[in-house]
């Protein structure tokens, strides 16, 4: 090779080297950024004032919204550990053979007409995860609060966190109030690990956030880049808000608001409070304009009726999206997602791009940890750049799929896929599908199926290789079903 082709090779070496870390720099030329990533547990797509809530009052989350980027198509699984999995690896959740809720990965229900998929009970250790990314690229690493990913040897110290408080393999606390912890409501005694020395009403989304702010303390004490991982609990199940809240919510109320549960309102200012009090720390700190905030919620809103908290009305409604939680149309999938970038998303941008919380993981760790080998791993994820700074941009992907072989209040098991404005669900027990614009038809109302035989046709034939092509685990008849009545 002459002198000047060496010279050439290795100035586009530096080019690309300084490409893949500018994203990182941009905030503060010098230091790497801080992240904070926020997920609720069960939040509705339109649970936010951003979003066009009606009841509930969520001024931090929609000054987030204003600060940086606001994404309108942002999906999650229907549940809660498949969304966790995929978002710290960038693989469908599907690929990982997680597809249902932890605990609910040893439940073998027989009665009814199929069997469910299959599904890990925990995350595999071979995954890389997003925060073994960053620990090994410098962050500290810290994950606050739910976990649900596996049993205690596949707890977050085991993937790549440094501080674990709170996570577990339970999916929801007996009680937001301190010591968080009893019987009754499970089948199990639960307790919520890492909070000691609390007080007679401490409220548990009030606790994670403190030491969430502890954590980050730690680190910049240390003059050491931080991954904060808050993962509230609220507002899941039990449905418990602070009372003073509750009454402000129910003196709110108006028959003609879509939301109509004041304790559930109350939960959602709470998580709202908790993001008020991390942006006001990280300003109060110096680091927020070198910090990257990130807000979601791991699956589309609960509709159902906690009877057990003493609730008659369901949690939230999810309008104008059909569903909720479990169930694979857009109320079930569909989820609010907020990005503050300093220095790369424009302010008050919103995006109309459809987006996964997979894409997470490649954004990250591409931009901050772009020595990070990912020699071997498939990922499903694709990389969020271009959209965080420019929202109009177009992502070169694949469809979007979707996969629940389990059954829920809300759905019997499912898959679907989302190929621009069309969205296909094929359901398992009759092979039924339906078809749906969104684009068109958001609330999917108007069903297609028998109009457009030749766009079903495709869009199943793709579900179906991308279900080989993943290894997705299906579910298979039951031999002891004998129908209803019977």
């Amino acid at each position: 090779m002459t002198p000047n082709r060496i010279l050439a090779t290795l100035l586009v070496m530096a080019l690309l080297g300084a490409g893949a870390r500018s994203m990182a720099r941009a905030a503060d030329p010098g230091k790497q950024p801080n992240v904070v990533l926020i997920l609720a547990d069960d939040l509705g797509w339109s649970d936010l004032g951003c979003y066009g809530a009606d009841l509930h009052e969520t001024p931090h989350l929609d000054r987030l919204a204003r600060e940086g980027m606001r994404f309108t198509q942002a999906y999650a699984m229907s549940v809660c550990s498949p969304t966790r999995a995929m978002l710290l690896t960038g693989r469908h959740a599907a690929r990982l053979g997680i597809t249902v809720w932890i605990e609910a990965s040893l439940q073998h229900n027989r009665t009814r007409p199929l069997i469910d998929g299959a599904s890990r009970h925990n995350l595999p250790h071979s995954e890389a995860t997003l925060a073994t990314r960053l620990r090994d690229a410098g962050w500290f690493t810290a994950m606050i609060g739910k976990w649900h990913l596996g049993d205690a040897g596949h707890f977050p110290e085991t993937h790549g966190f440094d501080v674990n408080i709170g996570g577990s393999h339970w999916g929801a606390p007996h009680t937001f109030w301190w010591p968080y912890r009893g019987s009754g409501r499970f089948a199990e005694y639960r307790y919520v690990p890492g909070l000691d020395f609390g007080q007679p009403g401490e409220y548990l989304t009030d606790r994670l956030t403190d030491e969430a702010i502890r954590v980050a303390d730690h680190a910049l004490d240390k003059k050491q880049p931080f991954f904060v991982m808050l993962s509230h609990h609220a507002p899941h199940t039990p449905i418990e808000g602070k009372p003073e809240h509750v009454q402000h919510f129910t003196a709110k109320l108006r028959p003609a608001f879509h939301h109509q549960n004041a304790v559930y309102a109350a939960m959602v200012k709470s998580v709202d409070d908790s993001v008020g009090r991390v942006l006001d720390h990280l300003r109060a700190r110096g680091v927020e304009d070198n910090t990257i905030v990130i807000f979601a919620s791991d699956n589309g809103g609960f509709i159902g009726i906690d009877r057990k908290a003493g609730q008659t009305v369901p949690a939230t409604n999810n309008a104008p999206l059909r569903s909720g939680k479990g169930s694979l149309y857009e109320g079930g999938i569909r989820v609010p997602l907020l990005v503050r970038w300093p220095g790369i998303t424009p302010r008050g941008a919103e995006c109309s791009e459809p987006v996964s919380l997979a894409d997470l993981f490649p954004t990250l760790t591409r931009a901050l940890a772009p020595g990070a080998s990912m020699e071997g791993i498939t990922l499903d994820g694709v990389d969020l750049a271009p959209l965080l700074k420019d929202p109009a941009a177009k992502l070169e992907r694949d469809p979007l799929y979707f996969h629940y072989p389990h059954y829920y209040p809300t759905t019997t098991p499912a898959s679907a896929v989302r190929a621009g404005d069309w969205k296909l669900i094929e359901y398992f027990e009759d092979g039924r599908t339906e078809l749906f614009n969104l684009r068109n038809d958001p609330a999917e109302r108007v069903e297609l199926a028998a109009r457009e035989p030749a766009r079903v046709a495709e869009l199943r034939a793709k579900l179906e290789h991308w279900r080989r092509d993943v290894g997705a685990q299906l579910p298979r008849p039951n031999p002891e079903y004998k129908g209803k009545g019977k």
